[in-house]
């Protein structure tokens, strides 16, 4: 696993820009958003109401399959 829930959300879209399209797809466009600097993907998906484990294991699928 190379993502993690306690990353920050712009810590992995910086570093893994091919996970943008997995946030979106589950409901979360946090790249505008302010609370983007300070949450860790686990905060964020508990806002929206997200299941962490789908999310977790999407994130790190996207990144896996561009390496």
């Amino acid at each position: 696993m190379l993502i993690t829930e306690k990353m920050s959300i712009l810590e992995v879209v910086e570093k893994y820009p091919q996970t943008i399209s997995v946030f979106r797809n589950h409901g979360m466009g946090c790249f505008g958003c302010s609370a983007a600097r300070f949450e860790n993907i686990e905060q964020g998906a508990s806002a929206h109401g997200i299941d962490i484990t789908v999310l977790m294991a999407a994130l790190n699928e996207a990144v896996e399959s561009n390496s």
